[in-house]
């Protein structure tokens, strides 16, 4: 089951640029299973009308254009839960990322 978020109330903003996605311990980019293009990893703060969290959110295909501190958007966001060795948590993967339209000055 995929578990695809509703985004159209939160507003995304990169914290850091986008780093290759690395297997924890390894020096090698992975890449994706089923198409062999490679997996970026792009931090972003989330914030909604309440609070704001960090997460970190997996893309696949060529580096993202996207750079510290500009407002972003993703397709297809999606959540998967994880359980390993006794650790768990929530994995973030989107489709794409793109730069959010800015709003026009009045």
């Amino acid at each position: 089951m995929r578990l695809m978020l509703d985004t159209s109330k939160v507003a995304f903003s990169v914290t850091k640029a986008p780093e290759p996605r690395k297997d924890f311990g390894k020096d090698v980019q992975k890449v994706d299973r089923d198409t062999g293009r490679p997996q970026w990893v792009v931090e972003v703060l989330a914030m909604d009308s309440e609070r704001g969290e960090v997460i970190r959110v997996t893309v696949t295909g060529d580096q993202p254009k996207v750079s510290q501190g500009q407002p972003v958007m993703f397709s297809e966001l999606e959540a998967i839960a994880w359980n390993n060795n006794g650790k768990s948590g929530v994995a973030y993967r989107a489709a794409s990322i793109q730069p959010a339209a800015q709003p026009k000055a009045a």
